[in-house]
């Protein structure tokens, strides 16, 4: 688990009632959640359940139907966009694929952010860059490569690297072992588990990754068709009693959970 002390004090973020809505689908339905300051929550859910939908509600990419967001007790919904501005300062986020900019050298991917928002300048951030390199296990040289030149186990600790040179308070990660063997993704879970800890972020990650969401969580939130359907410490998900968490977590074809599969003849 990553945090240590957690402050039960005002949430870091909170969701409530939170809806949205495409048209006539519903996406996300009545959402609650609490995330406190330290704290690392894991949501699960099968693909299409509104995990991501969640994430950009919160970033402010997608407007709620209803409910409230709020970042350090700040109202997001509704906000103007100064606002919205000021909280994402706080904010970082490492994206499902790594989606790092091919026509950059790593370092000024890692750096990007800084260098937009002219808090460094280009060798203080290439410094700086090679430093979070060294934080996720790679050496000086890979701050010269191109992300063609990089394995996706590199791509992935280039992209944690990244999202944490800005120091940011809250850090999301979106499916971040997708696509990686078993001994690259816990490579990537512990560096997550290091870094998160070394900063004292506030951690939301959104997987189906089983291994990694008991790993590095401290609570998990299971989503189904938009809801919330159980959310407990990730030491009590084994013993839930809870007919969906039971059926995700084995991965069992039978139970509440069911698929649509179109089979051809």
């Amino acid at each position: 688990m990553m945090a240590g002390k957690i402050k039960r004090l005002t949430p870091k973020i909170a969701l409530k009632n939170l809806d949205k809505s495409f048209g006539e689908k519903k996406v996300l339905q009545n959402i609650s959640l609490e995330v406190f300051e330290g704290e690392s929550l894991v949501v699960i859910g099968g693909s299409g359940t509104g995990k991501s939908v969640m994430l950009k509600c919160i970033l402010g990419l997608l407007t709620p139907t209803a409910g409230s967001i709020k970042i350090d007790g700040v109202e997001l919904f509704g906000a103007k966009i100064q606002v919205l501005d000021q909280v994402r300062r706080k904010i970082s986020m490492l994206f499902q694929g790594s989606a790092l900019f091919d026509s950059l050298p790593v370092w000024e991917n890692i750096a990007f952010r800084l260098l937009q928002e002219k808090r460094l300048n280009r060798s203080e951030a290439k410094d700086l860059a090679v430093s979070c390199l060294s934080d996720v296990g790679l050496k000086a040289d890979v701050a010269m490569l191109y992300p063609a030149e990089l394995s996706g186990g590199m791509q992935r600790r280039v992209a944690l690297a990244r999202a944490v040179a800005s120091k940011p308070e809250i850090i999301f990660f979106d499916e971040p072992t997708t696509g990686l063997d078993p001994i690259m993704s816990g490579v990537i879970n512990d560096l997550i588990i290091k870094n998160v800890k070394e900063l004292g972020a506030t951690a939301i990650t959104i997987t189906h990754d089983m291994a990694s969401a008991r790993k590095i969580a401290d609570r998990i939130a299971l989503i189904h068709q938009g809801a919330i359907v159980w959310q407990g410490p990730a030491k009590d998900i084994d013993r839930s009693k809870n007919p969906y968490v039971d059926q995700f977590i084995h991965g069992s074809t039978k139970g509440p959970i069911t698929v649509d599969v179109n089979v051809r003849a």
